[in-house]
């Protein structure tokens, strides 16, 4: 099929180049070049880990001879790899049925005479290409990447994807093939077959999470965005629930809260299969949260998932939050038992307010971060700067990430404490130091620039805010007021303001950018494919973008005029002349 390029603008990311229609047939989403570097980053890290992985494990043919059968012997080789990756998240080590894990073997006493088996190229699944530029994007700039499979339901992206890889020369052509399908059968019908799949729908994920999890290996990588934030922010709490079976809260943190609701729903996925999830990265970035987890199966490690999800209680009045577990470990003997958690952690009115709590979750409470994989995957993107065309925000939100507290969930915003009690706020700098001279951890995160993770309990951080209000008065506020109530009670805690050495990050202090400004303006999700764009879409794309489409939009329907006007005058000739043809026949016959 021939393509006239003067209908096509054409887009290039990265090393990839993509032939985009004018008439925006296939959605592409410039704002989500962020989305794809930040994916990049995170592939070529787990080809790397995946290959560090293969080498230090040896191949089943070059194993000691054992007494033990073929069952023990699979339900060891299962059990093994979830027990060395979980431990960065407390999971408890299963000790395999065939003697000494397999990292312990001496490869000398292994059986000689066989060289051990390469690791095959990871295989990609994008379960939703649209124009295909991701998939070009792996195929051309990752190294070591095997196959990669582009599926989509819509023909007419079906066919830019196939015109997008011709067009990208014979390496696209050679790792890329694109498929008219559902991306859910094709899944189902390819269980355990892609060492990573790749899901970015136009808006939630959660019809995907089933499918997508049959289809990874054990040990493979699943990337995950969801886009309807409004959705998992609190805005529809029920349609949160049915979508992703956690109900959200409106609280400042409601962007992390999202995260972790996302990590729940993968999670319960997974274990209708006597699987589990290890997240690597979790981030808030833009309009969407993007999650990428390691998939593992294990029957016993899977017990673990209660241990890692709790309820969330916020109160109404003054913000307070607290967290409730859904079960607990009890060590026995040898093993491990495992049981509800006690409960509840808080009174049916706040302890600090004198307010009723809002209840939401479960949500996932253990470790969003890998930090390893974190330091790891920054430093790589340092180093390659060039590569990256969203490098400087890409190394900012990772920069951020790196420096979070991991077993601290969600956060305390300092506007939102002083708002509470209507009184001016301290400083950052300030706020941190008092937490820090009291013995506690605090830190900033990555999803608000206001946000401060720590591990101090509420009741510390309001004698710090009684404190500061002691030295900074207010005026006087309604007794029923939450905040009154607050400051009513003396502080139990002495508290230090003075300057802490820790109170700044290490970002902070060599003055590395954390929160980059948008690239441009109306920077954002942008109009399905073939949607028509009416005034209505200022918000999104602006005034000059609106008026540019609506000026082509009507030249393109003046010319249609013309030209139905040229045919219907074209017809009165032809019918004007038939007829003064059937006079003269019908003059001449008389």
């Amino acid at each position: 099929m021939e393509t006239d390029l003067n209908d096509y603008t054409v887009v290039k990311e990265g090393e990839a180049e993509i032939l985009m229609h004018k008439k925006n047939q296939v959605f592409f989403n410039k704002a989500q070049v962020n989305n794809r570097d930040m994916s990049i980053a995170v592939l070529r890290e787990f080809i790397s880990k995946r290959k560090q992985e293969h080498e230090g494990k040896p191949s089943k043919r070059a194993r000691p001879a054992s007494k033990v059968n073929d069952k023990d012997s699979s339900v060891a080789s299962k059990d093994e790899t979830p027990s060395e990756n979980g431990r960065n998240n407390g999971e408890h080590k299963v000790a395999s049925e065939d003697g000494p894990s397999s990292a312990s073997i001496d490869p000398a006493k292994t059986t000689e005479g066989f060289a051990r088996r390469e690791a095959k190229p990871p295989k990609v699944l994008e379960a939703l290409s649209a124009s295909g530029l991701r998939a070009l994007r792996y195929a051309r700039e990752i190294e070591g990447i095997g196959q990669v499979v582009a599926l989509d339901n819509d023909l007419a992206s079906v066919e830019a994807c196939q015109r997008n890889i011709k067009f990208n020369g014979s390496v696209a052509i050679s790792k890329v093939e694109s498929h008219h399908t559902d991306a859910r059968v094709h899944m189902l019908t390819h269980p355990k077959e892609f060492d990573v799949v790749d899901l970015d729908p136009y808006g939630s994920p959660s019809i995907f999470l089933d499918p997508a999890i049959q289809s990874v290996t054990d040990g493979g990588l699943l990337m995950c965005t969801a886009t309807d934030m409004a959705v998992l922010c609190g805005g529809n709490g029920e349609v949160c629930y049915s979508k992703y079976g956690s109900y959200p809260l409106r609280g400042k943190y409601c962007h992390e809260m999202a995260l972790r609701i996302l990590l729940a729903s993968i999670e319960s996925h997974a274990n209708r299969y006597k699987r589990y999830i290890v997240p690597v990265l979790s981030v808030q970035m833009d309009f969407y949260v993007r999650v990428f987890v390691r998939v593992y199966t294990s029957a016993s490690a899977m017990k673990n998932t209660p241990l890692k999800l709790s309820y969330v209680y916020q109160c109404i009045g003054c913000d307070s939050f607290h967290l409730q577990p859904v079960g607990r470990s009890l060590p026995k003997n040898n093993s491990v038992r495992y049981l509800p958690a006690i409960g509840p952690v808080v009174q049916q009115d706040c302890s600090h307010c004198g307010k009723k709590y809002n209840m939401g979750g479960p949500i996932w409470s253990a470790p969003i971060h890998d930090p390893e994989w974190v330091t790891s995957i920054l430093s790589s993107v340092q180093s390659m700067k060039d590569r990256y065309p969203a490098y400087d925000r890409i190394s900012a939100v990772l920069t951020t990430v790196s420096e979070e507290l991991l077993d601290v969930p969600l956060f305390l915003s300092l506007h939102n404490l002083c708002a509470t009690l209507k009184c001016i706020s301290p400083s950052a700098a300030m706020f941190r130091s008092a937490v820090i001279n009291a013995n506690y951890r605090i830190s900033g995160t990555h999803v608000n620039p206001l946000g401060m993770k720590t591990d101090a309990p509420m009741e510390i951080i309001w004698d710090i805010m009684r404190c500061w209000v002691k030295n900074h008065p207010i005026k006087a506020q309604s007794p029923e007021h939450p905040g009154s109530i607050i400051l009513s009670k003396e502080p139990s805690h002495q508290v230090d303001f003075s300057r802490h050495i820790g109170s700044l990050s290490k970002a902070q202090a060599k003055k590395i950018a954390r929160f980059l400004p948008n690239p441009e303006k109306h920077w954002g999700p942008k109009l399905r494919a073939g949607r028509q764009i009416t005034s209505k879409h200022v918000s999104l794309i602006g005034h000059e973008a609106v008026n540019g489409h609506l000026n082509q939009h009507h030249e393109e329907l003046k010319e249609e005029d013309e030209e139905a006007e040229q045919e219907d005058n074209l017809k009165d000739k032809v019918d004007l002349k038939r007829q003064k043809t059937t006079t003269e026949d019908i003059s001449s016959s008389s």
